[in-house]
């Protein structure tokens, strides 16, 4: 039961953990890996609702928490996929998006239809970009959802491409350590500093002690 138990955390999501849908069922989300809020997932389920009645495109969102060995995110992704569409024709409009929270890597399938409006090259960079940006930055799994969800319906519906995210390069802050260089540049006035101080601390004293027998 211990060994057991221990293995509870660690144990990856299989492939008849997902549960079986149907093309035209609303279920636009599953979260296994329990990163969504009440609010992104109502927000995928109410704007893909919308997307499919308005173009016929249905778009899903899945997150796991570990994958099988041998998987990665991508392959699971098409598993998923193909359980779901087996054949062709159920894929031709379907478009799935799948991000592992363990790893923070995504996979993404598209069927032909999706494909005429939406480019592989746009479907992998919103599961690599828009997605994971947010992701590099403190594991913001409902922003990156959200804009995943924002970017596609913009592709889907025809409108400009808003591309993936702009990253803003941050300035470092200056070091106040001397590097090498500045180091051997100044040795010599280090040394010097030093000696002065040697020499000082043996001559006064001895000055000093000259000065008071001469006093007497």
């Amino acid at each position: 039961m211990a060994w057991q138990i221990c293995l509870l955390p660690v144990a990856a999501t299989a492939l008849y953990e997902i549960p079986t849908i149907s093309q035209g069922v609303p279920t636009w989300s599953i979260d296994k890996a329990g990163v969504l809020s009440v609010a992104t997932k109502a927000k995928i389920n109410s704007t893909m609702e919308k997307l499919a009645a308005d173009t016929g495109k249905e778009i899903r969102f899945v997150t796991i928490h570990r994958f099988d060995y041998g998987d990665n995110a991508q392959t699971f992704a098409t598993k998923i996929f193909q359980k779901w569409f087996p054949t062709e024709e159920a894929q031709k409009n379907q478009m799935l998006i799948l991000l592992d929270d363990l790893t923070n890597t995504t996979g993404v399938s598209t069927g032909a239809g999706v494909k005429e409006v939406m480019s592989d090259a746009i479907a992998v960079s919103i599961t690599t970009e828009t997605m994971l940006v947010p992701l590099r930055t403190g594991n913001k799994y409902n922003q990156s959802f959200s804009d995943a969800v924002d970017r596609v319906v913009a592709v889907i519906t025809g409108q400009p491409d808003p591309g993936p995210p702009v990253i803003k390069e941050t300035a470092v802050a200056g070091s106040t350590y001397l590097t090498a260089e500045e180091t051997n540049a100044n040795r010599f006035s280090f040394t010097t500093i030093v000696i002065v101080l040697l020499i000082a601390a043996t001559v006064l004293p001895m000055l000093t002690w000259w000065w008071y027998q001469n006093q007497d």
